[in-house]
């Protein structure tokens, strides 16, 4: 078979290039190892529940570009909700963004907050606070000893579960703005404020879970996709590639890769050892999505952040069906919690049953679950490669991976494979802009 490009992956990145590739008339072929395309971003599907297998997934973008994109290949399929999101906080649902839900909080965590802020707000305007070298600092520094000793350094460890202070801060300016003194001082006094208004109102696929959005991209080149073709060696031939899963091969002009580096590298020969212990040190995380059915009502939230790890496991917990009226069956809710872990570590050993049991019985004990009699439904999804961490020698070593796969001619795009913390808009961002850039 020979094509002029082929495409690595058939994931959100991997479909929304084929579609834009195919729009500007190239002949394109997008390899996918698993059964069906989505990635991350699958869906499934049982007992009348529907449920987003790497993690609650929703649509918002300050991209209107992107944002305009997604809702319109969804069409109808597509539900507008008001966001409603909290964090779980010493038994009290406080406001989100933390900062902004300062009146939230019990009288003494609030002036710790407040009177933190106010201190390094006067030490960074005489001089005194040092420029950021990791990411720990750089939370203190932004918000002060108060917010991030109370949610923003626990919450970060938990979800990022590595030491904040062995991570790069490169990464968190525009992702995590800095709040407007006004807006803390407005927050701890209890005058309403918002923070992530790009958030304020988000979509969802009415039916289909966010795999649908991945199905409504790929729809004009579903002929193009293959299913079941896990590469496992690519060989530069005759000016182009040879992609083979070891029973067919594959020739193409062109290749891009969207797969995890960690996938990609083994499938190459020659691979000198200073790439390869490069690649081997890019850290990332795994995640365990524990997906609940219940018969009843779940709180009228959109998603909860849960910093204490006494209360769960869990980092953050959604409720899909607030979400959509067709993800659950009449009368019936959702819960979805996600727990982040990597290979070896106590929850990578925990069996399926182990992880339900801990999450029910925290739900419950939340308040979140009436009783585990109100449980009809339970599951359980792993997805090996799900958050980039950046640690403190991120930006060397995927230097030195980027600069390799260069020099092969192997195009880089999408979460993993750019090795990038990416959402979902990221994603389609970088998918325009590289085939806009002559990709």
């Amino acid at each position: 078979m020979n094509v002029k490009t082929a495409v690595l992956g058939g994931g959100l990145t991997g479909v929304t290039l084929a579609r834009l590739l195919h729009e500007r008339g190239d002949d394109v072929t997008v390899l996918e190892r698993g059964e069906t395309i989505g990635g991350l971003c699958r869906s499934k599907t049982e007992a009348g529940f529907t449920f987003d297998v790497g993690g609650s997934h929703i649509i918002f973008s300050r991209d209107a570009e992107v944002l305009s994109f997604m809702l319109s290949v969804l069409g109808g399929n597509a539900d507008r909700r008001k966001r409603n999101t909290k964090i779980l906080y010493k038994g009290r649902y406080v406001k989100y963004p933390f900062e902004n839900g300062l009146a939230d909080l019990p009288a003494e965590d609030r002036f710790f907050c407040i009177n933190e802020f106010v201190k390094n707000l006067i030490a960074i305007e005489k001089g005194e606070v040092p420029p950021p070298t990791n990411f720990a600092e750089w939370i203190v520094s932004t918000f002060g000893r108060g917010i991030a000793d109370c949610y923003m350094l626990p919450y970060n460890e938990k979800i990022w579960n590595y030491p904040a202070d062995r991570m790069s801060h490169h990464w968190v300016e525009g992702r995590i703005p800095r709040p407007p003194v006004e807006d803390i001082i407005r927050s701890a006094v209890g005058i309403e404020t918002e923070g992530y208004v790009h958030q304020a109102v988000f979509s969802y696929p009415v039916q289909g879970g966010i795999e649908a959005l991945i199905h409504a991209i790929a729809e004009p080149v579903l002929p193009a996709v293959r299913t079941n073709f896990a590469v496992t060696s690519i060989r530069e031939e005759d000016g182009g590639f040879a992609v083979s899963d070891g029973k067919e091969i594959v020739r193409a002009d062109r290749l891009i890769s969207t797969i995890p580096l960690q996938n990609l590298l083994p499938c190459l020969s020659g691979v000198p050892a200073e790439v390869q212990a490069a690649c081997d040190a890019l850290r990332y995380n795994s995640l365990c999505s524990v997906f609940i059915g219940l018969e009843g009502e779940v709180p009228d939230i959109s998603w909860l952040y849960v910093p204490d790890e006494a209360t769960g496991l869990f980092n953050r917990v959604s409720f899909p069906s607030n979400y959509s009226s067709k993800v659950a069956p009449r009368g019936h809710s959702s819960i979805l919690a996600e727990i982040t872990y990597n290979d070896g570590d106590r929850i990578s050993r925990m069996t399926d049953a182990d992880l339900i049991d801990h999450t029910v019985r925290s739900l419950v004990a939340a308040g979140l679950v009436p009783s585990p009699d109100a449980v009809v439904y339970t599951g359980v999804e792993r997805q090996e490669f799900a958050y980039v961490v950046y640690d403190i020698d991120y930006q060397k070593n995927i230097r030195i991976v980027r600069e390799f796969c260069r020099e092969r001619g192997i195009d880089l795009v999408g979460r993993f494979s750019r090795f990038e913390y990416l959402n979902m808009d990221g994603c389609i961002r970088s998918t325009l802009d590289f085939v806009r850039g002559g990709g």
